[in-house]
């Protein structure tokens, strides 16, 4: 375990971050696997200063790599134990990063991968952000949701692979079925022939609900296919 959490990071070029996107990679990945995101989505965002910290364990399945949490029976209970443990480091490294560049919640969004992605909607779902961006992710612990709401709450944003065999894209459409229970609003996108993984077409349609979330224009001639 770590105590303070770190990792690649794009800054805008020539300018001020005026928007903060913090990418949280998946289980055995770093910060590196993602961070990458930020460059293709420099033009839709070309004010945004794109982190994408390592989470704090060395990941017990890959070593080279890294986990929020550990997974060992991958129920339901250890996943709300995981997310739980996971968020006030993850928390505090957000409230440290804008407040270094001057920035309010609202110019904030969080975007996950997978494990990542679960972290993304637990914690974004619990403080003031600009957006949620969840790539091949579950929402844990939906029976709390009742407890989790936080002001109007931010956009979301679920993509998913309809040939996903880690997570099954069943997960989006329940969890999208579950924010509907608790009255939370989302969209979502299906990356058709896609498994455990992130097309371009997930990519564009992140990108532009990032932008339209923080009352940026989308390039001319650029749509969202």
């Amino acid at each position: 375990m770590v105590s303070k959490l770190d990792g690649p990071r794009l800054a805008p070029q020539g300018r001020a971050p005026r928007q903060l996107v913090v990418f949280l990679h998946g289980y055995g990945a770093d910060g590196n696997d993602l961070i990458a995101i930020g460059q293709q989505w420099r033009t839709l965002l070309p004010d945004a200063l794109f982190v994408a910290p390592h989470a704090p364990q060395v990941c017990a399945q890959a070593p080279v790599g890294r986990q929020w949490f550990g997974l060992d029976l991958r129920s339901e209970e250890e996943l709300w134990r995981g997310v739980n443990q996971a968020a006030p480091l993850l928390d505090a490294f957000l409230d440290a990063e804008l407040e270094r560049h001057g920035l309010g919640p609202e110019r904030l969004a969080l975007v996950g991968f997978s494990q990542g992605a679960m972290l993304a909607l637990h914690i974004g779902l619990r403080r003031r952000s600009a957006a949620i961006v969840s790539y091949s992710g579950v929402l844990v612990g939906p029976r709390h949701l009742a407890k989790a709401a936080n002001g109007p709450g931010a956009p979301i944003l679920l993509v998913h692979g309809n040939q996903d065999d880690l997570i099954p894209v069943e997960a989006l459409f329940v969890s999208a079925e579950e924010l509907a229970k608790a009255g939370i609003a989302c969209q979502w996108h299906l990356s058709v022939g896609i498994g455990h993984g992130i097309d371009a077409g997930g990519l564009l349609h992140g990108g532009m609900f990032l932008a339209q979330s923080f009352g940026a224009k989308p390039p001319a001639g650029l749509i969202a296919s």
